[in-house]
């Protein structure tokens, strides 16, 4: 028996290396908005949400917004086409997929934006519901994605796993109660997530599935 029924997935840097469109589009907007940022390690901001993001730069809330508007107007064009799934990514959720597994996607990016993406990355029909962050600050924060998740009827009653990359992955989860696993092929290290102590460590996508389907964890 496998120890979850259900398996919900952070995206970017999970199952997607979206990084390259992401800095991309980071750097053309606090370019647009008169920001200096060198010196500035902007992978830190692979995966947390945009406004917190911005938030650090200004507490000005249309500056944000605006930041905001900005950043999602230009990655709809370009930015969002410059990811792709990692190694063995569709073939791991083939095969969590034919275990009886459910497939969520709990990702900071708004739904209606990462649904055309995974589409375009041939890993949507693998998901039984892909959702994400409202466009709105109503559900902003990964913890409150997740509980929307958690929320869904057809993970009433089910045994969850969150799986991510980055702190907010596994704060978020701990937040709403589950248990976690933390992948070591994105843009998170060891040391950011073992504060977090997470289920088990995956380098590959390839080993989580194994993980996931090998013995009792």
């Amino acid at each position: 028996m496998l120890p979850y029924d259900a398996v919900l997935f952070d995206v970017d840097g999970t199952l997607l290396d979206s990084a390259p469109g992401i800095l991309s589009t980071l750097r053309e907007v606090f370019c647009k908005m008169g920001t200096d940022i060198s010196g500035v390690d902007l992978m830190r901001y692979v995966g947390p949400p945009l406004r917190r993001t911005f938030g650090e730069y200004s507490t000005d809330e249309a500056w944000i917004e605006r930041a905001t508007d900005l950043y999602r107007d230009s990655y709809a064009v370009r930015g969002c086409h410059m990811c792709k799934p990692y190694p063995g990514a569709a073939e791991m959720l083939r095969r969590l997929k034919d275990a009886g597994l459910i497939l969520c996607t709990a990702t900071s990016k708004p739904t209606q934006v990462v649904t055309p993406i995974l589409e375009e990355q041939g890993l949507a029909p693998w998901f039984d519901l892909i959702a994400g962050a409202s466009m709105d600050k109503s559900r902003d924060t990964k913890t409150e994605v997740i509980q929307y998740v958690l929320d869904q009827p057809l993970l009433q009653g089910k045994r969850v796993l969150m799986v991510g990359d980055r702190h907010d992955d596994m704060r978020g989860a701990a937040a709403c109660g589950l248990d976690a696993a933390a992948v070591l092929y994105g843009y998170g290290s060891r040391e950011e997530l073992a504060p977090f102590k997470p289920r088990l460590y995956a380098e590959s996508c390839q080993q989580l599935a194994d993980l996931l389907l090998g013995a009792p964890l």
